[in-house]
């Protein structure tokens, strides 16, 4: 599936924004990973949907802005780009950091947002389950941690090696410390707003997630009314990479 890049200007930045497909609108949130590359994924989301994937504040080919501090922040951004591109009923899917903001976004406003498909997400902390402290290890190895198979797991810590990846994981990083260091990867006030939530939401987690711990699945359920928990066996922390079909599936895109 062919795709085009484009940048929007918005709020005093340009974001950039890789765009595939046709149909109903659907909007990509991508997680602490950046989006380096048209996934697999959306490929095959772009056979039934018109997809959106932009590179976050301060990601890939998008700068952040001084006044952008934390994901509220982006939440409120993202719901500037759901008006400015005119989304009526938007499918909204967000992995990681992604869904964090997702989930930010729609405690304010869901009236542009027919669903949610959250995968692996940030945002809620289950007390006595750690995450993984993605800033103190090499990117080699938490690529590694993100996958359950074995040799998908090595052969993205290879990549994450290469040098031609290296500025970009870089500022990812840096960006990804900017909105998720302190604390890591949650806000402990969102859990108090998240019955906000009525959009139909569908929680997709790993079994082996060794990034975020599989219990912050039913934890975020128990907090979105109505909302439905799919766990996938034999999967980390990218269930629409290691687990593509599974998690398509799971979100009524069977191929």
């Amino acid at each position: 599936m062919s795709f085009r890049t484009e940048t929007l200007s918005l709020d005093g930045l340009s974001l950039r924004m890789r765009r595939g497909g046709s149909g109903a609108p659907l909007l990509y949130l991508h997680g602490t990973d950046g989006l380096s590359e048209w996934p697999a994924f959306l490929d095959a989301l772009a056979e039934r949907y018109e997809v959106f994937a932009p590179d976050h504040p301060g990601f890939g080919g998008t700068e952040c802005p001084e006044w952008m501090d934390d994901v509220s922040d982006l939440a409120y951004f993202y719901l500037d780009v759901m008006d400015a591109l005119g989304f009526r009923d938007a499918r909204v899917v967000g992995h990681s950091l992604g869904g964090w903001i997702a989930l930010e976004a729609a405690v304010r406003n869901q009236s542009r947002i027919k669903d949610l498909t959250l995968i692996a997400s940030a945002g809620v902390h289950v007390r006595g389950h750690a995450k993984a402290d993605i800033f103190m290890i090499d990117p080699d190895e938490q690529a590694r941690l993100a996958y359950a198979d074995p040799q998908m797991a090595e052969e993205a810590a290879q990549k994450a090696l290469a040098d031609k990846y290296q500025d970009v994981a870089i500022t990812d990083r840096i960006a990804s410390a900017r909105f998720g260091w302190n604390p890591r990867f949650h806000n402990p006030r969102l859990g108090r707003w998240l019955h906000r939530v009525n959009a139909p939401t569908l929680i997709v987690w790993g079994e082996q997630d060794r990034i975020f711990p599989p219990v912050t699945g039913p934890a975020m359920q128990a907090l979105i009314p109505g909302s439905q928990l799919v766990v996938i066996p034999d999967c980390g922390h990218l269930p629409h990479v290691e687990k593509m079909d599974a998690t398509l599936a799971a979100m009524g895109c069977a191929r």
